[in-house]
């Protein structure tokens, strides 16, 4: 006989505690294998597919796209064991018995990010093509059971006459009343057992805004509002990645008494020397393998700026390896993958990291574990076609250098006027973990590594 298994969203790690579902892979009905991504969540770190480590058939879901839930929360429930083609009706949410008997049809592996690697034919959706299934429609999703997403449930009686946990299983119920400013405790459900359905609060509503209505003033004319009047707009809400930028360049502005200086440097040589690189036949190198090597070859002669502040203990923290995160512009906005151990890495080891980081940003791809660890932040926001910029310090990082674009400039070279390929770098910093004689010699370090690359012979 099948047993219905409940999968809850797993601990995400890396301190993250919710997650938005983004995307449904798989529908009630369908057949999963162990480990098959049932779900792609969007967290504050990355996009992830959340793997199920049970086989069998899928009964419920629990969550709409677009639903943000907690850590624990039931994700959807399995049929395991015989008789899974009969068993899309079968009662939801098995005991921890239940559980524990169907060990040999699961996985451990549910952690996001992490699942047992498949083979591709593995990870498609695989509809159950039984005969007993194949001649009636697909088996009905049990009642899903309360989805604990909202905030504390009150206790006191309200007009609806809910004493205790207020009868909602609907996230999105919850959602609506609570940006509405609807207490559930004075809503009298119409669904089994007092369960307060969407048409209940939106009933709730409406009879709170017909009195309003009713004893509103006739409207009076008004000059219409000057510019500088605040008007309604589209709000957007701060979750997810936007959310997590935010509450870090927050965090890093209100903690951070930051500094910036900036030099100009001909580039000339250095993009003369990848050239020839290049050319020489074999993996090409990136402009930004050169500018890390150059990163980490500054920070050996500068290590305060490889450092972090434990404001707990006031003391700084001078860190052993560089961790050398590089900014990301993707459509779900800013993100920071790090190359560990770059001090270690050659130019071309350098290229090929860079490659695969930043594809897996496109494909909203990156693990948590990509995204965290850095220790000193490289910013190409040349790309973007501008020159300079004060970038915000990647808290609890101490420093970040900003590179913009190269362009042909007029420039003194060997005592006459030429057009030189022209950078302008910048060095944003934490004053608590030097003075700008450090920052000072770190950028112009840099500066001459690229007008001469080399400079950097002597380092090796």
């Amino acid at each position: 006989m099948a047993q219905v298994l409940e999968f809850k969203l797993p601990d995400l790690g890396e301190g993250l505690t919710e997650a938005e579902i983004v995307r449904w892979l798989v529908s009630v009905g369908d057949v999963v294998a162990i480990d098959q991504p049932v779900v792609e969540v969007e967290t504050a770190k990355a996009m992830v597919e959340v793997p199920c480590p049970y086989g069998g058939v899928v009964t419920a879901r629990y969550g709409e796209e677009g639903t943000e839930l907690p850590v624990g929360a039931p994700l959807l429930t399995v049929a395991v064991g015989g008789g899974t083609a009969a068993s899309g009706a079968a009662a939801p949410a098995a005991s921890e018995e239940a559980a524990s008997s169907a060990s040999s049809e699961q996985s451990g592996n549910v952690l996001v990010g992490y699942g047992t690697a498949e083979p591709a034919a593995r990870r498609r959706r695989v509809r159950h093509e039984s005969p007993a299934v194949a001649q009636k429609p697909a088996p009905a999703a049990p009642a899903p059971v309360p989805v604990p997403v909202a905030a504390p449930v009150p206790v006191a009686v309200g007009a609806g006459g809910h004493a205790g946990p207020v009868p909602v299983i609907s996230p999105l119920v919850r959602k609506l009343a609570r940006d509405r400013g609807l207490d559930l405790r004075d809503v009298r459900g119409s669904g089994p057992e007092g369960l307060i359905l969407r048409a209940d609060v939106e009933l709730a509503l409406a009879a709170l805004e017909r009195p309003a209505a009713a004893q509103a003033p006739a409207p009076v004319a008004t000059p219409a509002p000057s510019a500088g009047a605040q008007t309604a707009g589209e709000r957007i809400p701060l979750r997810g990645v936007r959310g997590a930028v935010a509450d870090k360049l927050s965090r890093s502005r209100t903690e951070i008494p930051d500094a910036t200086c900036w030099v100009d440097a001909d580039a000339t040589e250095l993009m003369a020397a990848r050239a020839a690189m290049n050319a020489a036949g074999g993996p090409k190198i990136s402009l930004l393998a050169l500018l890390a090597r150059i990163c980490v070859h500054a920070l050996a002669r500068f290590p305060e700026l490889n450092s972090t502040v434990d404001t707990a203990a006031r003391e700084i923290v001078r860190l052993p390896s560089v961790h050398l995160g590089f900014a990301a512009q993707t459509p779900r906005g800013l993100v920071v993958p790090v190359v560990k151990d770059a001090g270690t890495r050659t130019a071309e080891s350098l290229t090929a990291e860079f490659a695969r980081l930043t594809e897996a940003s496109r494909q909203s791809a990156l693990t948590p574990a990509d995204l965290t660890g850095g220790t000193f932040t490289l910013n190409n926001y040349g790309v973007f076609g501008v020159d300079g910029s004060t970038p915000i310090i990647n808290h609890p990082e101490a420093a970040m250098l900003g590179v913009g674009r190269i362009i042909p400039k007029p420039w003194v070279h060997q005592g006459e006027l030429a057009v030189r390929q022209v950078v302008q770098l910048s060095l944003t910093f934490d004053h608590r973990v030097c003075d700008g004689g450090t920052a000072g010699g770190f950028l112009r370090y840099v500066a001459d590594c690229v007008e001469q690359p080399a400079v950097l012979l002597r380092t090796l």
